[in-house]
């Protein structure tokens, strides 16, 4: 048996599997799993991902996959295997998109249902925390809810815990991850070994498919290269901007050390070196200056 060779995290394929009318079942399954105890979708949509613009300076928002509910909830389903700048702010962005577009005019408020964004990723965006799912909604401090009106699920792939041998006590949404983390090199008949849902065994169909349709698979490899190749091209920017910030580190502490000196010397104690490890270049040269010319002055 060969494996399947198609990775569900690569855009063409991601969409083809959740983003089909002939495999609904398969994103129906997908969505109770990442939404939990929520009210029960029975039922999916598949809509325009084009946001269109009211007004000619809007940003155009183009999604990987639109979809409604049984219930009305408007849902956008995204992988990402980069994080590029700007991700949560566009995430909220999309989110609030969702929600605000559906009312037009003469609707009232109360007609405006949840809008929800599930944000798959291959890297970890929140990687002090261990949580392979979060759920993002309006609470305030002490963690009351004031609406889930507006959501944000992340699945964070890097953060799975779950190995083969206990695939079958795992979560549903810990068994979607493991599929989408480990589809691409397992075969067909390890999927229906490992996953008794007949809609995990359709989704690796959808991927065997790509790879036997001659169209499919160079637009999937089309794309895998795009997205391998905005990888480097991240990596290689996030190297260079840690040389950078190093030299630019190298600079700030120098300047840190001075002040102190100068403090001590002209009996100074504020700001104190944790405030200034807040300041950037131009406030530390500014502060170093003004306090070498009270030096000067005093020695007049």
């Amino acid at each position: 048996m060969t494996m399947i060779g198609i990775s569900p995290t690569v855009d063409f394929a991601f969409k083809l599997m959740l983003g089909s009318p002939e495999h609904v079942r398969v994103t129906i399954h997908f969505l109770n799993a990442i939404l939990g105890c929520q009210t029960r979708i029975t039922s999916v949509e598949f809509l325009n991902p084009n946001l269109g613009k009211e007004r000619n300076e809007d940003k155009l928002a183009v999604l990987d996959i639109l979809a409604t509910d049984n219930h009305g909830r408007q849902m956008n389903i995204e992988v990402q295997t980069t994080l590029p700048m700007g991700i949560l702010q566009r995430l909220a962005y999309y989110d609030a998109r969702l929600f605000v577009d559906q009312l037009k005019e003469g609707e009232k408020y109360h007609q405006l249902r949840p809008a929800i964004v599930i944000c798959v990723l291959t890297k970890p965006l929140f990687p002090q925390r261990p949580e392979l799912h979060s759920d993002f909604r309006m609470r305030d401090a002490t963690g009351n809810l004031f609406s889930d009106d507006l959501q944000i699920h992340t699945l964070e792939l890097t953060k799975l815990n779950v190995k083969r041998e206990n695939l079958a006590s795992a979560t549903p949404v810990e068994r979607w991850a493991y599929f989408l983390s480990n589809a691409e090199t397992m075969t067909d008949a390890e999927i229906r070994e490992l996953f008794v849902e007949p809609e995990f065994v359709e989704a690796a169909g959808v991927l065997e498919m790509i790879n036997q349709t001659p169209e499919q698979l160079l637009e999937y490899r089309a794309r895998k290269k795009f997205q391998m190749d905005e990888i480097a091209r991240l990596d290689y920017a996030r190297e260079e901007g840690l040389e950078e910030g190093l030299e630019k580190g190298l600079e700030k502490g120098e300047f840190i050390g001075q002040i102190g000196i100068l403090q001590s010397i002209l009996g100074i104690s504020e700001p104190t070196r944790e405030s200034l490890l807040s300041y950037d270049l131009p406030q530390l040269s500014e502060l170093s200056k003004q306090l070498q010319q009270q030096l000067s002055s005093r020695g007049r």
